[in-house]
């Protein structure tokens, strides 16, 4: 959300736990190192609870610092709820987000994001669909700055064992900073390394992903085009519980076009998370 919340974006943790945390860097998906299984917990109905909470060296929404390249600490939770047979394995899921923000000058000082949807699971679980909708919120920020924003998403992926591949596409009728119309395009794939053998309680995976945002208005959004790509590629290491990461992450927008700010150049963000 480039500039969107400066002017005016993994774990993850994205991500979500209802959706599979990973975001610290964004919510659900992208820039953000892909997250390990979660453990959960039996809720009402037949359902499960999952939460998780992390901390990063930056908060990065698609490529774009919105910790202004400093520290942040995020959190999630969700529930989820039961398939509703063995003939339609869909679930149906609630959860929320949240991280510190810092956009100079306008009183903001968290991000917190509201979402829900279905997932489905088929062949083996190998195979997921997750329909879902997000509602950003920006605790703090002036009514008249439009910040917050809806967001609709479909996210698909599939488990080939040797890597998983996941791809999103996500439209909002009216972006951040009321930008209007927006799109972005996410495709990811995680590769765990089962060669580097220390012990049952290591593992390492790499990833990579690439996204484009489109976006209408895209001078409230502060981007000089009305589309930029961001990428990233990282290593993410599960140790007893605990996952370590450190991701290069980077756009294709100079700093003049990030209202002459680090804001979109390269860097590597180190995190550390943990699901419970």
């Amino acid at each position: 959300m480039v500039l969107k919340k400066f002017a005016t974006l993994g774990f993850v943790l994205v991500t979500f736990c209802a959706t599979g945390i990973a975001h610290a860097q964004g919510t659900p998906d992208p820039a953000t190192p892909p997250a390990t299984e979660k453990e959960a917990w039996k809720g009402p109905f037949g359902g499960t609870f999952t939460a998780g909470i992390g901390f990063f060296t930056d908060y990065s929404y698609r490529g774009i610092s919105q910790t202004q390249r400093q520290v942040a600490g995020q959190a999630s939770v969700g529930y989820e709820t039961p398939t509703v047979s063995e003939a339609v394995p869909v679930s149906a899921y609630v959860g929320a987000w949240g991280s510190n923000v810092y956009f100079p000058n306008t009183g903001t000082v968290a991000e917190i994001d509201l979402l829900t949807g279905l997932r489905l699971k088929t062949l083996e679980d190998k195979l997921t669909f997750d329909l879902g909708y997000i509602r950003y919120n920006y605790l703090g920020a002036p009514s008249n700055l439009f910040y917050d924003f809806n967001e609709f998403g479909l996210v698909g992926g599939y488990d080939f064992g040797v890597a998983q591949l996941s791809a999103a596409v996500r439209y909002s009728p009216n972006f951040y900073a009321n930008s209007g119309i927006a799109w972005y395009k996410w495709a990811q794939v995680t590769v765990p390394l089962p060669f580097i053998n220390i012990n049952e309680n290591v593992a390492f995976k790499v990833f990579g992903n690439i996204g484009n945002q489109y976006v209408e208005r895209f001078a409230n959004y502060g981007i000089p085009t009305n589309n930029y790509w961001d990428w990233q590629l990282g290593l993410v290491v599960s140790v007893y519980g605990f996952d370590l990461s450190a991701a290069y992450t980077d756009t294709n927008v100079d700093v003049q076009g990030c209202l002459n700010t680090q804001n979109c150049q390269g860097r590597v963000i180190f995190g550390i998370a943990k699901a419970f």
